[in-house]
């Protein structure tokens, strides 16, 4: 085959691809009008960019924001001018069982516990919260978020004490402090820096009196938290109108010795003492 005759099959073999390609790109005639058709049919009613007449979804949503503003302005404003560190007295209703929030929990100090809740018959009076060992001068910080609700001095007592309510509907009280980094109708978050630890008032040696309340009863801190390792036990704490003194006890209960192994135990210790001095 010659130059020139390869030549003339290439170029009638792209005239023919190129009539091919034509061909298949030839649409019917009534192409267009049922493609028309098809968009008209597969057209939303409703614009998915545009929320048109749902009032109901706009209505619910703001009578939650109305509900959780109604909320916010009841804890921070019943009870609270008042001077005292309980400020609700008899003049509310304590419920048998309340949840509350306690997850955001914040550690006030990272001191150990030096005195529990409870009773002291050395002084012959209760004591309504937990002391935490601290220097003068240690930053104290707001265990929850919320605002503050007084703060004061008192010689004989908490000394210069700060008093916050909480979202949670708590109140924290924190005592025997050298400095106030706060004010009244501050708004502070958990974590919050608030005072600096002293020994002002009744007290014995710098620590912290630090002092957990629900409508004013005062409720052992232990119970709500773990502070040998600054956590909460939970992170709801199932208020009981009955049991709110007492502490939470997660510990694996310990192994309980008979009266017979006791008695053996000791002779064996005796025996072993004896035998001790004769050598």
């Amino acid at each position: 085959m010659t130059f020139k005759t390869k030549i003339l099959l290439a170029s009638a073999l792209i005239s023919f691809i190129g009539l091919t390609s034509r061909a298949q790109l030839r649409l019917p005639a009534s192409h267009s009008a049922e493609h028309n058709a098809l968009i008209a049919n597969q057209k939303p009613s409703i614009n998915p960019f545009k929320i048109e007449n749902n009032d109901a979804l706009f209505n619910q949503v703001k009578a939650r924001e109305a509900a959780d503003i109604a909320t916010d302005e009841e804890i921070y404003s019943r009870f609270w001018a008042s001077d005292r560190v309980n400020p609700y007295g008899n003049d509310i209703t304590i419920p048998d069982h309340k949840d509350i929030d306690v997850s955001e929990y914040f550690a006030p100090v990272n001191g150990r516990v030096t005195s529990p809740y409870g009773y002291r018959r050395r002084f012959g009076r209760m004591h309504k919260g937990i002391d935490l060992s601290l220097h003068v001068g240690d930053t104290v910080r707001a265990a929850f978020s919320g605002k503050v609700r007084l703060t004061k001095y008192e010689a004989r007592g908490y000394g210069y004490y700060v008093v916050m309510r909480h979202d949670n509907g708590m109140e924290t009280v924190y005592g025997h402090l050298s400095r106030f980094l706060v004010k009244p109708d501050q708004v502070v978050k958990a974590g919050d820096p608030i005072a600096l630890g002293g020994n002002t008032g009744r007290s014995t040696g710098p620590h912290l009196h630090f002092e957990t309340r629900y409508l004013g009863i005062a409720i052992n801190p232990a119970a709500i938290i773990d502070f040998d390792n600054r956590v909460v036990h939970k992170d709801v704490f199932a208020f009981d109108k009955k049991t709110y003194g007492q502490s939470q006890k997660y510990a694996p209960a310990k192994k309980r010795v008979s009266k017979k192994a006791r008695t053996y135990a000791k002779r064996k210790s005796s025996a072993r003492k004896r035998t001790s001095r004769k050598k």
